[in-house]
């Protein structure tokens, strides 16, 4: 099913990061938080999947923790993130009434990921969703984000994996290339830099006036 780009919606004060699983998004959105407290300037830091039912569910597909066919999670995804973008008190109700919204990963996501076993263009028709003001990509080489994870020791999830991760690299490559005449601002982040550094980048993306 092709989907028309042409009518997809930018939304301003919306901004999204993505990376790979090891980038530091997850850092990054909790310095975003903790400087737009600071200078006073109301933003939501929220992330995907949320923290939903629908969410909730998914993290434990993600863990292994049950199992549902990769279309199922695809689709699973989607609806969190109608619900994320439209429920009540989320992402266009909260820029409506004049926050910022920081979200740590969006449809570019699913496109990076769920296309591991799914066709790209059914996972394009399922997330055809308005676009951020900005996406914010932590480029960083897989084999860096790998190390990283292994230093965490953490429990291997469903998309682990070093040929994953290298595939998951390349989704997002072409993601971005989709993407890179739809309006919506694509900045590119040496993910190697230190987290300061990343977070100077990021905070001169977000408030520019600061």
């Amino acid at each position: 099913m092709a989907v028309n780009m042409q009518n997809l919606e930018v939304w301003k004060n919306f901004f999204v990061i993505e990376g790979l699983d090891g980038s530091g998004t997850t850092t990054q959105l909790k310095n975003v938080e903790k400087y737009a407290a600071s200078i006073e300037q109301p933003l939501w830091a929220t992330w995907e999947p949320t923290d939903k039912p629908l969410g909730l569910l998914i993290r434990k597909a993600l863990r292994k923790e049950i199992k549902v066919h990769p279309e199922t999670l695809a689709r699973m995804y989607s609806s969190d993130r109608f619900e994320h973008l439209f429920g009540e008190n989320g992402i266009k109700e909260r820029i409506e009434r004049g926050e910022l919204v920081f979200s740590d990963h969006y449809f570019f996501s699913s496109l990076a990921y769920q296309t591991l076993s799914s066709d790209f263009e059914t996972i394009h028709s399922l997330n055809h969703y308005p676009l951020p003001e900005a996406l914010i990509y932590i480029d960083i080489p897989w084999q860096v984000c790998e190390a990283r994870r292994k230093v965490r020791d953490e429990k291997e999830e469903l998309f682990d994996g070093k040929s994953i991760q290298q595939l998951i690299s390349d989704n997002y490559e072409r993601a971005l290339k989709l993407f890179s005449d739809k309006g919506m601002k694509i900045h590119r982040i040496d993910g190697t830099l230190t987290v300061d550094e990343v977070f100077e980048a990021i905070k001169a993306i977000i408030f520019p006036s600061h």
